[in-house]
Parts: structure tokens; C-alpha cells; sequence
């Protein structure tokens, strides 16, 4: 008995069933989806004209993809332009889409962020010496994607404000 290849319409049916499944599940750019499908073993000419219908009913949308993690990133998890813009970029995110979704953020509400982390991790560490504070504190940020400058400032802020508070 010999097995048979599917069908191309068994082959489109699986790729739009796979995609659906995986846009249930939660957002996804375009190239992670195509990733998956490479997965699913779904040949490029099946795989690239549903993922472009796709694209066109606004099912994949990679703009907004990309707002989506910008928007979350900086409110749950604090991260900064950088780490977003290299998250996105592992994502298969189109440089012009990520420079787009980045734009809004300034220097300014960068350095808000970091001061507001650098204030609530503080409070956490009343307990160890000032020099092992700096070092997580500084830690901690540079993980969060903040350059030197901005990490020095926003823990230099994060002390005044605990001596403040203090008195």
C-alpha cells in the first residue's frame, strides 16, 4: 500500500485551519506564521498566497501586531524602546512597521519608566548595603534595555526619593 501526497486543496484547508488555530491562540506577525507553517510542513506556494489573504482581510496585521507589544511591553513589563525594537525584530517584524510603532515613545517617558522601576525595585532592597543596591538596581534596568546614562539618573532619583520618604 503507498501513501499518497495530500491534496493541494487537503494542503490549503490544513494551512488556514493551522492559521486560524494559531491566531485563536493570540497574536502573530506574518513570519511567524509562515515559520509555523514551514513547520506544519506546508509547501511555500500553498503557504504564501493564504498568508497574503490572510493579510488582506486584516487577520495578520503586522502594524498593529507591533503596536500590540508596544503598548503591553511598556505598561506590564517596563521594557524600553530598544528591548521592544529587538523584540519585535525577533518576531520577523519589518524594520519600517517597528520604527512605526516605536515612534511615539520619548526620551522622556523612557526615563519615567526607568525612574518609576528603579523607585519600586529600591523599596524591595532597604535591607542590603547601598553598593549591592546599585549593582542589582543597575542590573535590573540594563536587563529592562535602559543605556548607562538613563540607569544612572533614574537610581540616583529612586535614592532621593527614599531619603524623602524616609524623613
Amino acid at each position: 500500500m503507498t501513501e499518497t501526497a495530500p491534496s493541494r486543496e487537503k494542503l490549503e484547508s490544513r494551512a488556514r485551519n493551522v492559521l486560524l488555530f494559531q491566531l485563536s491562540k493570540g497574536a502573530k506577525s506574518k513570519a511567524q506564521l509562515r515559520a509555523i507553517l514551514v513547520k506544519r510542513e506546508i509547501p511555500e506556494d500553498i503557504a504564501e498566497p493564504i498568508l497574503d489573504r490572510f493579510e488582506e482581510s486584516g487577520l495578520i496585521d503586522d502594524a498593529q501586531f507591533a503596536n500590540v507589544i508596544v503598548n503591553s511591553r511598556r505598561r506590564y513589563k517596563g521594557l524600553s524602546k530598544s528591548a521592544i525594537k529587538r523584540e519585535l525584530s525577533t518576531k520577523g517584524v519589518a524594520v519600517e512597521v517597528i520604527e512605526e510603532a516605536i515612534s511615539e515613545i520619548t526620551s522622556e517617558q523612557e526615563f519615567e519608566t526607568a525612574k518609576e522601576l528603579a523607585v519600586k525595585r529600591l523599596r524591595t532592597m532597604s535591607r542590603l548595603e547601598a553598593a549591592v543596591q546599585e549593582r542589582r538596581l543597575s542590573g535590573y534596568l540594563a536587563r529592562k534595555g535602559y543605556g548607562g546614562g538613563v540607569v544612572y539618573a533614574a537610581i540616583r532619583y529612586a535614592r532621593e526619593q527614599a531619603v524623602k520618604s524616609e524623613a
